[in-house]
């Protein structure tokens, strides 16, 4: 496997920082310097290279580029579903500014591959919600997804245009025991965890039939890397990648729960997040990911329950 000099725009967040660490493993600690607008994660604070950088500074991030040989940039920088709604026109800004910059940058230096997420925000309530497939009806209702979805389109003519390898995945919601999650509608599948270990109970802001799709943290980092890894010609879409392991309710995580913390309660007063989420798919189906470039999940519900209640209760 080449060896790339890697640049990662906002490690911040709940992927960058498990990204960060996965890149340095496979390129090299001081291959992969990691970037964001405040000071760094405690965790990548000591472990390689970091910048302080703002997404929406394209001399900044052209003169990083130069400086360090960066050949590979991720850029996860982004205002979420829940953050998007309460300032729409600032999270466009961000979403779209950010991402176009990085396009033309990309061409300019001859970048070897961007690699740029998307969501599942990117889909409505006209999507089909079961198995939603990889081309379907895509109409969002956020300011997140509407951004995601013009963003794909962004980074398929960037590749028909001129040729630049940019890859995607369209991420269902990421449980991580690391970071903390940035103001998604998913976010519960994350706190419902910590809440169970502290105070053996938890109010979730989504009604107990909510079924979403997820993925344990440790899967989205392992298909974001093999995406990024495959041969170009194994790349079917240069839009967005479904990606999909398992999808639950709040009623089924806190089952599973159970099974460890036998008193724990939960009970449920839904918010605005409860319209977001019943806009979004409940299962993906992510046949072309698993055929394309051979993708396959490991972690299922009562795995990654196990996981993370064992690694945050350390």
């Amino acid at each position: 496997m080449k060896k790339e000099k890697v640049l990662i725009i906002g490690s911040g967040g709940q992927i960058g920082v498990e990204l960060a660490l996965a890149l340095r493993k496979v390129h090299g600690t001081d291959n992969v310097i990691a970037s964001d607008i405040r000071d760094p994660h405690p965790i990548l604070k000591e472990s390689g290279p970091f910048a302080i950088l703002n997404a929406m500074d394209a001399p900044a991030i052209l003169e990083l580029i130069r400086k360090e040989g960066i050949t590979q940039v991720y850029l996860l920088a982004a205002m979420l579903s829940a953050t998007g709604e309460k300032d729409p026109k600032r999270a466009w800004e961000v979403n779209m500014q950010s991402l176009l910059q990085l396009l033309d940058l990309g061409v300019q230096e001859k970048l070897s591959k961007i690699y740029w997420p998307s969501s599942i925000a990117v889909f409505g309530p006209t999507t089909p919600h079961h198995n939603t497939p990889q081309q379907t009806v895509v109409e969002p209702r956020t300011v997140y997804g509407i951004s995601k979805y013009a963003g794909e389109l962004w980074c398929q003519y960037y590749h028909q245009r001129w040729g630049l390898d940019v890859r995607s995945l369209r991420y269902p919601g990421l449980i991580s025991w690391k970071s903390a999650p940035g103001g998604g509608t998913t976010d519960y599948a994350v706190e419902i965890y910590h809440e169970a270990l502290k105070h053996k109970k938890y109010t979730s802001f989504l009604s107990e039939d909510t079924y979403l799709p997820m993925m344990y943290m440790d899967d989205a980092i392992r298909g974001t890397i093999e995406l990024m890894e495959a041969p170009a010609e194994m790349i079917k879409t240069r839009m967005s990648y479904n990606l999909s392991a398992m999808s639950f309710s709040p009623k089924e995580i806190a089952a599973s729960i159970r099974k460890h913390i036998p008193d724990f309660t939960i009970d449920y007063a839904p918010d605005f997040r409860q319209q977001i989420a019943d806009g979004w798919p409940k299962s993906i189906d992510d046949s072309a990911a698993r055929e394309h470039w051979n993708w396959k999940h490991e972690f299922d519900l009562d795995k990654m329950t196990a996981e993370m209640l064992g690694n945050l209760s350390k």
